[in-house]
């Protein structure tokens, strides 16, 4: 059937692999109508779905330097533009990004502007100079370009504080789906999401992980719009709802005012009731991003972190050429816009499905023990996730008595507007694709950079390269295990981890990559001191905010990353002035990195 070397069999391959997966889609549906129980249907989806990744993961194991590290520089343009979107479209994209809309209203919109909108100065200013460069991590690029180790381990301070806030945030989004649809306790289910991680990516490395995501975006772009799809066709709000997306933002508006948003107050004993976590639909538009400035300043964070995050970054160090890295980040815009297209639309839908008292899923209104009554609530409220309580005593439940976790908007939403479980099912191996993914590509970025550039760029360059390989794996097992603990406190949500992350990245990457490319004086020292000094600027001030400080110039802990860039861009100009300037044979690289064609500049010489 499969003719000729695995590259030139990719579409087919996928293909078959995509016609499969409908098939177990079908067969569950048949199950479900059969009598098979909702618990049996979420754990064969979650289950399906990771052994297929752990048996792509597995078939791709590898024992070679390169396709450890760079999936062996094979990977054609459509698919490391798949895998680029799964990588990118994280749990957060997934599971939280329509909570965080349906919750703070157009304010985070900034988000989806800023995500999208950052692969433009991927492709400007980054991808395809890093790929001419020839580097296997971040470091790398940092460590060569500016010499130095100093420089490789500022590079990789910066590269972990964010990619480990990153990858907590993926863990907990695991550990939510799996907590759910497996029905056990979170923080054992956070260990279970780990374990799926690393069988996906332990033994192949980049080639692997690389494999595994194209497989991932596959489930989770289906498992993203057929919901929306469904649920819009039966609302009667089209089939394709993109385009009445202003007319159902219109009816929010007008039940929000029929339901007095706004004008409604919980008390503090109130509020003392309700689960930590939860948010009631009375916060809608209340305090993120409601300015001008906040919306763009927001969003212009997000664009640079894009821009500097290394799991990103990596992904175009796959591609055979530099032509090749530059159309792959047209194909992942291309991918990342029918999930980031559709998420204000289900967080519209989802709204509406419980506000409108035209609809039969509409449960404002109605009595209160009719809604505690309903088996999605009460599957929801065993998972910590919803919660209802009659605060004024009529009663009938009114806006601001039904409280939700942002997470339960994407993964409930198919229950709460009637659609068959299986449905739901699809949702749950969705958001794990999701999590898992970006995960994959963050413990990934994580481990090879402590393993190649610290221990065989610093610690030992004449590792053979069994050991070198042995040491990244047992650093993703530590770095995953270390993730999946934090994740399990829950010290802060999904979405609000990946924009720190962003910010950090953006705090000590965005400007020493960025010059490393396009500006020929800038020098180790300056480089060191903008990856260090704008790391700690924007901690540092992320820590006086969180403690109470009242901020300045509107940046908020969302936007931290503004002070940290602010202070790297100064440092790195000063101290690289002040200091000598780069040698002769280091300008000339640059130089040359900036032309499109001919040879990698480092080549093979790792």
């Amino acid at each position: 059937m499969f003719k000729g070397n695995f590259i030139n069999n990719l579409p087919k391959i996928y293909g078959t692999y995509t016609g499969g997966f409908i098939v177990f889609i079908i067969l569950m549906a048949i199950g479900e109508q059969a009598g098979m129980s909702a618990k049996v249907i979420g754990i064969c989806f979650v289950a399906f779905t990771v052994l297929i990744y752990a048996l792509i993961g597995y078939l791709s194991r590898t024992i070679q330097v390169d396709a450890y590290y760079l999936a062996g520089r094979q990977v054609p343009t459509v698919f490391n533009g798949m895998a680029t979107a799964a990588d990118w479209m994280s749990g957060a994209s997934f599971v939280a990004m329509a909570g965080g809309i349906y919750f703070k209203g157009y304010g985070y919109m900034a988000l989806l502007v800023g995500w999208t909108g950052g692969y433009v100065l991927v492709a400007s200013l980054l991808a395809p100079y890093l790929r001419k460069f020839g580097c296997y991590t971040v470091p790398d690029f940092i460590g060569t370009r500016y010499g130095g180790n100093l420089a490789r381990l500022s590079a990789v301070i910066v590269l972990t504080v964010a990619s480990f806030t990153y990858v907590t945030a993926q863990i907990n989004a695991t550990g939510t789906i799996a907590s759910v649809a497996l029905d056990i306790p979170f923080n054992i289910a956070v260990y279970v999401g780990l374990a799926s991680i690393l069988m996906c990516s332990m033994l192949g490395g980049m080639r692997a992980v690389t494999w595994t995501q194209v497989a991932q975006y596959i489930v989770l772009i289906i498992a993203y719009l057929i919901p929306v799809f469904w649920i819009s066709n039966k609302m009667g709000a089209g089939v394709f709802p993109h385009l009445m997306l202003a007319d159902e933002v219109a009816r929010i508006a007008e039940l929000e005012a029929q339901f007095g948003l706004g004008s409604i107050k919980n008390s503090a004993a109130d509020l003392k009731q309700v689960p930590k976590g939860l948010s009631g639909i009375t916060k809608a538009h209340a305090e993120v991003n409601t300015t001008p400035w906040k919306f763009i300043s927001l969003a212009v964070c997000m664009m640079a972190g894009t821009a500097s995050l290394p799991h990103v970054m990596m992904r175009y160090f796959t591609t055979p050429s530099v032509k090749a890295a530059r159309r792959s980040v047209g194909w992942s815009l291309f991918f990342i816009f029918l999930l980031y297209s559709s998420a204000p639309m289900l967080a519209t839908l989802s709204k509406l499905s419980l506000m409108d008292p035209n609809l039969a899923t509409g449960i404002i209104g109605k009595s209160i023990s009719e809604v505690q009554a309903i088996d999605w609530y009460q599957n929801w409220n065993q998972a910590n996730l919803m919660f209802v309580s009659d605060f004024n005593g009529n009663g009938t439940l009114e806006l601001n008595e039904f409280f939700m976790g942002g997470k339960a908007v994407v993964l409930a939403t198919p229950e709460i507007a009637g659609l068959p479980y299986v449905i739901s099912g699809l949702v749950a191996a969705g958001g794990m694709a999701a999590a898992m993914s970006t995960a994959d590509g963050l413990v990934l970025a994580i481990s090879n950079a402590l393993s190649h550039d610290i221990y065989y760029k610093m610690i030992n360059p004449k590792a053979e390269t069994a050991k070198r390989l042995l040491i990244a794996r047992i650093l993703l097992v530590l770095i995953g295990f270390a993730g999946a603990t934090i994740a399990a406190l829950e010290i802060q949500g999904i979405l609000g981890s990946v924009i720190w992350a962003f910010d950090f990245a953006m705090s000590g990457l965005f400007f020493p990559l960025v010059l490393g490319v396009w500006w020929k004086r800038a020098n180790a020292q300056g480089a060191v001191a903008g990856m260090l000094g704008g790391l700690a600027a924007g901690t540092a001030y992320l820590i006086a905010v969180r403690s109470g400080y009242p901020g300045f110039l509107d940046i908020t802990q969302l936007t931290f990353g503004i002070v940290g860039s602010v202070v790297s861009l100064v440092l790195m100009i000063v101290v690289s002035l002040a200091t000598k300037a780069p040698d002769a044979a280091t300008q000339k690289m640059v130089d040359e990195v900036r032309v499109p064609s001919g040879k990698a500049i480092l080549g093979r010489q790792h």
